[in-house]
């Protein structure tokens, strides 16, 4: 087996070739045995206040009981969270996971179209979500199953007199809070206060039970729900759990959470992992204001941070950044997007810290490859698969190939979802009966099994980690009565690694730039908005009349 599995030769001493799924009855049995052994351990961090591990058990007990006991939630239930990285997030998500429901994580920048789409094909009965975006919700909250809303601010969570004064600085001051009517809205701390009254509720949980609805587009363009299983959850936290903790501390670590939680690969590494690893979670709220990012850097003793490519670049270029002290930073790991060699190497330069670089998909839980933890420099590769995973290259005709040769990345192991919710057609497009998973990479094994990505085989594009389906762009930018004809493309972007740039044919000769870009601001959430337009007699198309967006791409020369 090992010659079919070279990479196992080149794990870092510790790591073992396996990890045992079953250790775990559930995800809610790593979080809860997390509560135990780290009572008094800081778990997560935000706005100067910390929340203990005991602090997060009994506010999640409470909102538990308020899920279950007051709005009568059962098992099976979805609840969305639309919350950037607050303390309500941790509380809310344990406490969904506790009373046996499945979470939707939903990001609050999204449009009401995008938002409809997501409450409407889950089937959401309730929502946790910043007040900020509860105009949104608004807007579409009738046409969706969503049966209760809970609200919360900004300082909800920070005490008193913080907690109020920013809430109030928020919505008066700063006048970032619409107004909204959302007559059966619940405020977030009106849920505690009822759901202390009620117990835990007794849930039997399974492994093969679904945990998490998260959305993504796959490899067409409406987003579809990855059903993430308790198993896929427990594995991967186990998985990279493994890998990391040969060089991390239980119960010593600081990690900085600046990616949003409701993206796979922060909700998994930093929510989940360092959960596990009793590490406390450094709450970053907004990561483009970068000065008050780096004033937060300044403030905490990190040990470890993650990110993609963007925002390590971002930082580097914030005055301020280079001084700030690196002595305990131990782990800088880079995913959601190809991290750039010379980005790579001045973090390395400013920092002394090998920026490592992961691999995952939300279909993987996220995880599937990463660099060992021990490399001295970047390497421009992936790395090598984690434990209880395999990978291979394999031909178009779906056959093996051998190392070297480039050909489509397969992944297989108990992090791989377990479909696409309600799409069995769409599930059969990239899942084999055996449990194969295709990423639409396109990528190399070399002989010591690391692995490096060469293209990719779909259209998607990758904006700062955030996968952006044509298809989308362009279904919307149609409904535009001044457009006859679009196509969206991926272009190289310094600052986000690829944008988004359109090519369009008016029906409307006074249509304008401008036109375009707000009709996208209003259906689009940010990183899927054409960075670039361009206006076309015509669109090369194939002979059978479908737009050659490749043709677009490779004429494209920024």
């Amino acid at each position: 087996m090992s010659n079919e599995r070279p990479w196992l030769a080149h794990y870092p001493p510790g790591v073992p070739a396996e990890i045992d799924v079953n250790r775990y009855a559930s995800l809610t049995a790593i979080v809860e045995e997390a509560f135990a052994r780290y009572r008094e351990h800081p778990a997560f961090h935000n706005f100067g206040k910390t929340l203990s591990y005991a602090d997060i058990d009994a506010l999640s007990r409470a909102f538990a009981g308020y899920l279950s006991g007051e709005l009568g939630l059962v098992k099976g239930d979805r609840v969305a969270i639309m919350l950037p990285n607050v303390l309500q997030y941790p509380v809310a998500l344990f406490g969904a996971l506790r009373a046996g429901l499945v979470v939707v994580n939903t990001n609050p920048l999204y449009t009401p179209r995008e938002l409809k789409h997501q409450l409407v094909d889950s089937g959401a009965k309730a929502i946790v979500i910043l007040d900020h975006f509860a105009l949104t919700l608004q807007e579409v909250i009738a046409e969706t199953a969503v049966e209760h809303v809970v609200i919360t601010g900004i300082g909800d969570l920070l005490g008193f007199p913080k907690g109020p004064l920013v809430n109030f600085v928020l919505r008066h001051v700063k006048k970032m809070v619409p107004a909204h009517a959302l007559s059966k809205a619940v405020r977030f701390k009106t849920a505690l206060e009822r759901g202390v009254r009620h117990p835990l509720p007794a849930v039997t949980q399974t492994l093969d039970d679904l945990a998490f609805l998260q959305y993504t587009g796959g490899t067409t363009g409406v987003a579809k729900g990855a059903m993430l299983t308790h198993r896929n959850m427990v594995a991967n936290v186990l998985q990279a759990g493994a890998w990391i903790g040969v060089s991390l501390k239980p119960g010593r670590e600081t990690v900085i959470t600046a990616l949003p939680l409701y993206h796979i690969f922060s909700l998994t590494a930093n929510a989940l992992v360092f959960m596990h690893l009793g590490g406390l979670s450094w709450l970053i709220t907004n990561p483009r204001d970068m000065p008050a990012f780096v004033k937060e850097l300044r403030a905490s003793k990190f040990t470890a941070i993650t990110g993609v490519n963007t925002l390590f670049n971002a930082l580097l270029n914030t005055p301020g950044f280079a001084e700030l002290d690196f002595s305990h930073l131990r782990l800088s790991l880079g995913g959601g997007m190809a991290v750039q060699r010379a980005v790579a190497e001045r973090w390395k330069k400013v920092t002394g810290c090998t920026l490592i670089e992961a691999y995952g998909l939300t279909e993987t839980s996220p995880a599937a490859c990463m660099n060992p933890l021990d490399l001295k420099a970047y390497n421009g590769s992936i790395g090598l698969p984690i434990p209880s995973t395999e990978a291979a290259i394999w031909s178009e005709d779906n056959q093996p190939l051998p190392p070297e040769a480039v050909g489509e990345l397969m992944i297989r192991g108990p992090q791989v979802m377990k479909g696409y919710w309600n799409r069995p057609d769409e599930t059969a497009k990239v899942l084999t009966p055996d449990g194969w998973l295709h990423t639409g990479d396109i990528a190399r094994m070399d002989r010591e099994g690391f692995f490096y990505i060469v293209d990719r085989k779909k259209d998607m594009i990758l904006v700062s980690g955030f996968n952006v389906y044509p298809n989308e762009i362009e279904d919307v930018l149609m409904q535009h009565p001044g457009i006859a004809e679009v196509a969206a493309v991926g272009v190289p972007d310094e600052h986000s690694g690829e944008a988004v740039k359109l090519f369009v044919v008016r029906k409307d000769p006074a249509l304008t730039i401008e036109d375009i870009k707000a009709f996208c601001r209003e259906n689009l959430t940010g990183y899927k908005r054409p960075k670039h337009i361009e206006f076309r007699d015509t669109l090369p198309k194939s002979n059978v009349g479908k737009i050659l967006r490749r043709a677009l791409r490779d004429e494209s020369p920024r």
